[in-house]
């Protein structure tokens, strides 16, 4: 059961339907309870209830069938069996896709009615659509709904109460009698072969499934056919809309541009200049201070439990200002974007037509908007990662974002710094760390076990996003992901007081000298540029400009701590996402790494220009695709075997 404690009299309505038909806003506009609401197949995992009157009403996860194919149907169709009432959301423009979950309902014989959504778009599509014909085709009441404005809600509501079992198929009919035991919805899903409910009963799963199926299409066409027709030849902007954004050599365009904007608003605006405020400002200049003043009143700060409360790592200062001064406005821009890409339909295009290339890095279309955002901010590129379908995908993405890609904070020192260095620096930066990301996604695309997930999604149609659920959705999500992180970065600000109070954060920066000047031929003050490179990536590459070295000691540091491990604040978002033992784990590889491939990376560089100062950078660039090739030969192949 999906409802425990049910009262008598009480019923179970459950909402079903295909992925982004309006489901979840159906749900908060009939309970007036917000889930998560998004044009974008995938967002609605679980199940959400809330009380409809006397009755509960149950938001179940976007399937096209119930036929028990992957987690997601099994859940469904358990909770339809256990339903009083069915509500199926349709989408009024894809009638031919989602009418075939609706008369497998049917033809289970459940009490149901149809909230045919969306019927606004019908005209920007150049559709007419006869809602009485289709009822009298299906057999049960059918509302027209526009759930984002909250049309046609109010009828569905008072219409519930005619909901009744629609017309089975008569093919179905004759397939059904073999199971006169069993219910008529048990028995339809024994004859599909659903093995989990032929075993309740003792039976052998039927084998009747690519008839039933068959017959089911043939009727959604014809029911298609006689409901739905075109008003006009041409095809509504949003649709043609849709196919350039999908073509490349229309939608390539476009993305970048819509990369460059998300980019601007989130990597520049929210990460710089709305954080520079907030926390700059905000919190530096008038919070700490404070609160400070006041501790200061009750205790000595600079004893054990003043360094702990408000020190440099302090639980009332660092931690509470990078919560809300930095990870606040981040989460807030991600989400905002985030939010819009869904609820237009652009975000499952961007992913299609990114596909093939993120596939070289063991991931599909869908890691282009993190690897994107990490050049603003890579603990908003983290949080990002949620967007990918799998834990596999996830920690591929997780691991590239923290290793190799600089955040703009970061990208503006080092550019400052390569420009005075010269052009070919810049450019063999550029190529040293774009390669990394390549040959160790490539490599982790090997090693981790399992695929990628294929990109599968639904195109949604394309429409203006509505603001107020822009907004609603925004906020939800943002303050889920603080309440969260609170604790998480509460408890990353105790250990690194900790380790400033018992003197370990002095006695790590000495172990590191060695490691700097005799692995990394680096001067011994660079270890301490390393330290506050993990406080703050850029704090540390801004360190380098104060420490004299040779042009390519410099260039090595700064590769090195482009690859060293990621800031505070996204190692703690590392940690909440992935979980400690993993977080770990990643952290201490990136470490292993930076460090190797620094240390390598000197000495293929002193090695050349011991050889010749003019043939060093073009060396070093060969050395480095020379090391890479092995790595691109295997993936190579590897797609050649699958």
């Amino acid at each position: 059961m999906v409802v425990k404690n049910k009262a008598e009299g009480q019923k179970i309505i459950v909402l079903a339907g295909n992925p982004n038909v309006g489901k979840s806003v159906c749900f908060h506009r009939l309970t007036g309870q917000y889930v998560d609401v998004s044009n974008f197949p995938g967002t609605t995992m679980e199940f959400c209830c809330g009380k409809l009157g006397n009755d509960f009403l149950v938001d179940t996860p976007g399937v096209y069938g119930l036929s028990a194919l992957n987690a997601e149907e099994v859940l469904v169709r358990d909770a339809v069996l256990s339903a009083d009432l069915v509500i199926n959301v349709v989408d009024a423009v894809h009638l031919d896709r989602d009418l075939f979950l609706t008369c497998q309902l049917v033809d289970m014989g459940v009490p149901m009615m149809v909230a045919l959504n969306m019927v606004d778009e019908l005209p920007e599509r150049g559709l007419e659509l006869d809602a009485g014909v289709l009822e009298n085709r299906l057999g049960v009441p059918v509302v027209p709904t526009v759930a984002t404005t909250g049309a046609g809600i109010d009828l569905l509501k008072e219409q519930l109460f005619r909901a009744r079992p629609g017309q089975p198929d008569t093919p179905v009919e004759k397939i059904l009698g073999r199971y006169p035991n069993l219910s008529r919805s048990e028995a339809l899903l024994v004859s599909e072969g659903d093995a989990e409910v032929a075993a309740r009963h003792g039976l052998d799963p039927g084998d009747e499934k690519e008839k039933i199926y068959a017959a089911r299409r043939n009727r959604v066409n014809d029911i298609c056919a006689a409901v739905l027709w075109e008003r006009g030849a041409d095809a509504a902007w949003a649709t043609r809309l849709g196919h350039w954004l999908i073509r490349p050599v229309t939608g390539i365009p476009l993305l970048l541009v819509t990369l460059w904007l998300m980019y601007e608003l989130v990597g520049v605006f929210f990460a710089q200049t709305v954080v520079g405020y907030t926390e700059g400002v905000i919190m530096s200049g008038y919070y700490e201070p404070l609160v400070r003043s006041l501790l200061g009143r009750v205790m000595d700060l600079h004893s054990p439990a003043g360094v702990i409360m408000a020190g440099q790592f302090g639980l009332l200062t660092m931690a509470v200002t990078y919560l809300l001064g930095l990870l606040l406005p981040l989460v807030l821009g991600f989400y905002l974007v985030l939010s819009l890409l869904e609820d237009s339909g652009y975000l499952p295009r961007i992913a299609i037509l990114m596909d093939r290339v993120m596939g070289y890095l063991g991931l599909n279309g869908q890691a282009v908007i993190p690897v994107v955002l990490g050049f603003g901010c890579v603990t908003m590129a983290i949080i990002t990662t949620r967007l990918l379908p799998g834990r596999r995908e996830r920690r591929i993405a997780t691991f590239l974002l923290a290793l190799s890609v600089p955040c703009s904070a970061q990208l503006a020192f080092v550019a400052a710094i390569l420009g005075s260095l010269g052009p070919g620096y810049m450019f063999l930066y550029g190529f040293i760390i774009f390669s990394i990301m390549a040959g160790v996604g490539t490599v982790l695309d090997r090693l981790l076990p399992g695929s990628t997930a294929p990109l599968l999604l639904d195109l949604p149609s394309m429409r203006i996003p509505r603001p107020g659920n822009v907004l609603l959705k925004t906020w939800t999500r943002t303050f889920g992901f603080i309440k969260e992180a609170f604790p998480i970065f509460l408890g990353g600000a105790l250990l690194l007081s900790l380790l400033r109070v018992t003197g370990l954060m002095e006695k790590i920066q000495q172990l590191l000298e060695p490691l700097t000047t005799g692995w990394l031929f680096l001067p011994r003050e660079t270890a301490g540029a390393i330290i506050m490179g993990f406080i703050r990536r850029d704090f540390g590459t801004a360190g380098v400009m104060e420490i004299p070295m040779e042009p390519l000691q410099v260039f090595v540091a700064l590769v090195t701590l482009t690859m060293f491990v990621p800031c505070i604040a996204s190692t703690l978002v590392i940690f909440k996402e992935r979980g400690w033992r993993e977080g770990a784990v990643m952290w201490l590889l990136i470490l292993a790494l930076a460090f190797l491939g620094g240390g390598l990376l000197a000495r293929v560089v002193f090695f050349a220009r011991a050889i010749s100062p003019a043939v060093t950078l073009p060396l070093t660039a060969l050395a480095v695709t020379l090391a890479l090739a092995p790595v691109v030969l295997l993936s190579r192949r590897r797609q050649r075997v699958g």
